[in-house]
């Protein structure tokens, strides 16, 4: 059967992830699953929080006439008012629901807002290292990707930014705190990127929206905050998707939310709507749209995906492995003690321990650790994790 030649040349490199997962799938049917160390998924073992199962219970048994059917392309207006009253409680700024559409996720939240913004041939910014879709997203609304690289903390290179930016670009993407290296932008740099970009609107004539993806907005450690982008960055958009927060990934629920200050607001919203409906969405999940409409303010215990960052980087720094200690998110990021990522994967493996290359993050010579994963397996795999760096002489 013939497929696109692009979609079999994307298959063929897409997904480390994938790939590593399903090599995890194959050595736990040989060896048992406590005896393999798969730290390749962001999917978290974590149960939603009490208050999302009493709300199911409570539809289940008290279920709201008419609540299976369609509704607007943008969401119940309930849902949508209940997302806007948090933000303009967080940030100070005059949002309302006709700031809000929800979305299927991050994912489907992206795509809506790159085929409403993206004409064939406008270019995106996005920063290494970076999701691995975001390229595809970009290509799937014929968008150029245009790469530009943080600094070595991982943190916003405001230079590399500036000189990634053309006339011909449309949007910037960053996601903080940031999957793979765990790391938020702070308000200071959010502001200075602010400012580079109202210079070059300025100089091109040309409106450059930043869409921040932020998924893990709400897992966050050492009591630091996230900065709001909606006060650092007039043109502004946030993504995001109760994946993370309420340990939701397969019910595919999200939203995207532009700043009440963006000029012609409302047409960029009826494109967001026509876009939602015609990439296929058609709408958010009913169900889940009432169920999180009054979990705005709800998180998953995030104390327990602390004490698993901390375990592996006490333990992985004593072994000899250097990285930036995750500000928030669950993923670790270290460098490789090999100089190809890909060779250190693969010896990790002969241990069983299953890791993703920086190389499929846009920053090879790192690799990522997603322990979003039962305390047990983690603290299982530290001897191989140990004889791995003693096997690379990294500790004798």
């Amino acid at each position: 059967m013939a497929i696109s030649k692009k979609i079999e040349k994307a298959i063929s490199g897409a997904s480390w992830i994938r790939k590593m997962f399903e090599e995890g799938e194959r050595l736990r049917r040989i060896y048992g699953s406590e005896k393999v160390y798969d730290f390749t998924l962001g999917n978290p073992e974590l149960e939603p929080p009490a208050a999302f199962k009493d709300a199911l219970r409570e539809i289940a048994l008290n279920p709201v006439p008419g609540m299976h059917r369609y509704m607007s392309n943008a969401g119940y207006e309930e849902t949508r008012r209940a997302v806007a009253e948090m933000l303009a409680n967080r940030d100070g700024l005059p949002f309302t629901e006709n700031n809000i559409i929800m979305t299927c996720g991050a994912g489907a939240a992206l795509n809506v807002v790159l085929k409403s913004i993206l004409d064939p041939g406008d270019e995106v910014v996005i920063l290494s290292p970076y999701f691995v879709e975001y390229k595809f997203y970009i290509d799937n609304q014929v968008g150029i990707t245009k790469v530009a690289a943080t600094k070595k903390d991982f943190t916003l290179d405001i230079e590399a930014i500036h000189s990634a930016i053309t006339p011909r670009t449309k949007g910037i993407i960053i996601n903080t705190p940031n999957n793979p290296t765990g790391v938020i932008y702070n308000e200071e740099s959010l502001k200075e990127l602010g400012r580079l970009v109202a210079d070059m609107e300025n100089k091109f004539a040309n409106q450059i929206f930043v869409i921040s993806d932020e998924p893990y907005a709400k897992i966050i450690y050492d009591g630091l905050s996230l900065p709001s982008i909606f006060n650092c960055i007039k043109n502004s958009i946030v993504v995001t998707s109760h994946s993370k927060d309420l340990a939701l990934p397969g019910e595919r629920i999200g939203y995207a939310a532009i700043s009440p200050l963006i000029e012609n607001g409302g047409l960029l919203m009826e494109a967001l709507i026509f876009c939602n409906r015609t990439l296929g969405f058609v709408n958010a999940p009913a169900l889940m749209q009432r169920l999180v409409t009054d979990l705005q303010h709800e998180s998953v215990d995030i104390a327990g995906y602390q004490e698993k960052r901390d375990i592996l980087y006490d333990h992985l720094t004593a072994f000899g492995f250097k990285m930036v200690k995750p500000q928030g998110a669950f993923y670790l990021f270290p460098q490789s003690p090999l100089t190809d990522d890909v060779e250190f994967v693969m010896a990790a493996q002969k241990h069983n321990i299953l890791l993703v290359p920086g190389s499929g993050f846009g920053a090879p010579g790192y690799f990522r650790i997603a322990y979003c994963i039962d305390k047990k397996i983690i603290l299982n795999s530290l001897p191989a994790f140990k004889t791995l760096a003693a096997e690379l002489g990294m500790i004798s």
